[in-house]
């Protein structure tokens, strides 16, 4: 049985084939008829096999190139869209979608219930209109980090994965001992975000013929990529605003655009901004975290990892092996990671505080780029980049400290609340804990979870 891949190939091969067939006849001397066709070959041939000419066109361009690498027609055509990636919208949810699954989950556990697929299904549906299934629902929980854990009495409970835990309840203890100890610091955040150049309103007027209202080029088109940093104390930090676009071909996740050379330079001319020391919270972004001391890889050569130890006056000998020499390395490493921008911003006099994976709920700006969308999204009409960059702009010098302080606040709650449900949740996770069978941490066979309880 023909695959639909096969079948695209085949058709590109029969169009391709027509319109060579008509270009000979048009040159063949012994039908002047036709000779008409060699200025219309590729008007023939889409009226011909009923496809528009632009594919006509294309499917010949790739033809011609196939010829000229010497490759057989037969099997080299690409099936269209053969490389498409769909969007998987049940299970590739963006920050804020992701953490109202990760809220979900943690209500039950508020609310001295046990979370499962089919609860927290049912409970995303009531508040998203969530599309998915259950098996998407797993799917996200995994991405999400949480796992099915068996107990010794062969029951299985949703779990979150320790250091993230352990890393909200860290970061979440330290802001509120700022604010219980009237720290007079401004805390800063920062991020990065990014404007698509046909962002526009999720509705658009049009009458029913689709000949007037507002129309709307097809695909998100470039893309402007916005880094900042802000303190619901002043607002956004003085001349310190990047915007840049893209460039052209580049993956979609506006991370490949960034990188550590680009960040540590707005970073540094970021502090030299900030008139007062404060305290910096930023995510945990590859390129936010370049350590401050560099490590031999996993795939560092032998001869490199035996000059690191040296230099670091490491005791080994000649006759021992690679992985001898690793555990070397990671016996040296320090406990807690140290990053490079962290002891900048410390040489600076400000404090780095680092947020928790997946936690974009308590970062301000969050806020912040949603409204700045929102009126980029009101005002985009010509939907050319130029129009919309300077869209962005006015939108980021439109913010108020007072749109800072209002999202600042919002945050500082969120933030004391959940301190105070940690503490709750440990208390009802505590002789869950207990009774998890060390030898199977984890399972990922969590068909029948919803009849566990």
């Amino acid at each position: 049985m023909e695959s639909q891949q096969d079948i695209h190939s085949q058709t590109k091969k029969v169009i391709y084939s027509v319109y060579n067939y008509l270009k000979v006849l048009a040159t063949d001397k012994n039908f002047p008829e036709f000779a008409h066709f060699f200025r219309k070959t590729r008007e023939v041939t889409a009226e011909a096999c009923g496809v528009s000419i632009a594919s006509v066109k294309r499917i010949c361009a790739e033809g011609k190139k196939i010829e000229q690498d010497d490759k057989p027609i037969t099997t080299s055509f690409k099936s269209p869209r053969k490389t498409y990636k769909r969007l998987k919208y049940a299970t590739e949810l963006d920050d804020f979608d992701n953490e109202v699954v990760r809220r979900t989950v943690h209500s039950f556990y508020d609310n001295h219930q046990f979370p499962t697929s089919a609860k927290i299904l049912a409970a995303m549906r009531e508040k998203t209109n969530y599309p998915g299934s259950k098996s998407s629902i797993k799917v996200l929980l995994k991405n999400l980090d949480f796992k099915y854990k068996r107990c010794n009495d062969g029951r299985k409970f949703l779990m979150e994965r320790n250091d993230i835990v352990a890393a909200r309840v860290k970061f979440l203890r330290k802001m509120h001992e700022f604010r219980r100890n009237n720290d007079s610091r401004p805390v800063v955040y920062l991020d990065e975000t990014w404007v698509n150049q046909n962002h526009t309103r999720g509705y658009i007027w049009q009458n029913s013929d689709n000949t007037e209202g507002l129309k709307v080029p097809i695909g998100k088109g470039g893309r402007l990529i916005v880094c900042h940093a802000g303190s619901p104390s002043f607002g956004f930090v003085k001349n310190s605003k990047l915007v840049f676009r893209c460039k052209s071909g580049s993956s979609a996740d506006y991370h490949s655009q960034m990188n550590a050379t680009v960040f540590e330079q707005w970073f540094v001319d970021m502090l030299g901004n900030l008139e007062e020391p404060c305290i910096i919270v930023m995510d945990n972004a590859p390129y936010h975290s370049t350590l401050y001391e560099d490590y031999p890889k996993s795939n560092t050569k032998k001869a490199d990892v035996q000059t690191w130890l040296q230099k670091k006056s490491i005791p080994f000998i000649p006759e021992e092996t690679l992985c001898e020499l690793r555990e070397k390395v990671k016996l040296s490493m320090p406990k807690e990671k140290k990053y490079k921008l962290d002891e900048i911003a410390f040489q600076m006099g400000h404090e780095v505080v680092r947020l928790p994976p997946y936690h974009c709920q308590y970062n301000p700006i969050e806020m912040i780029w949603a409204q700045i969308k929102g009126e980029v999204a009101e005002k985009n009409h010509s939907f050319k980049m130029a129009d919309v960059e300077v869209l962005v702009n006015n939108a980021l010098d439109a913010v108020t400290k007072e749109n800072w302080k209002k999202c600042g606040d919002h945050c500082d709650k969120i933030q004391d609340d959940d301190l105070v449900k940690e503490g709750l949740r440990d208390e009802i996770l505590e002789p869950i804990i207990l009774t998890i069978n060390p030898d199977d941490s984890s399972s990922d066979d969590d068909d029948d979870d919803d009849d566990n309880f």
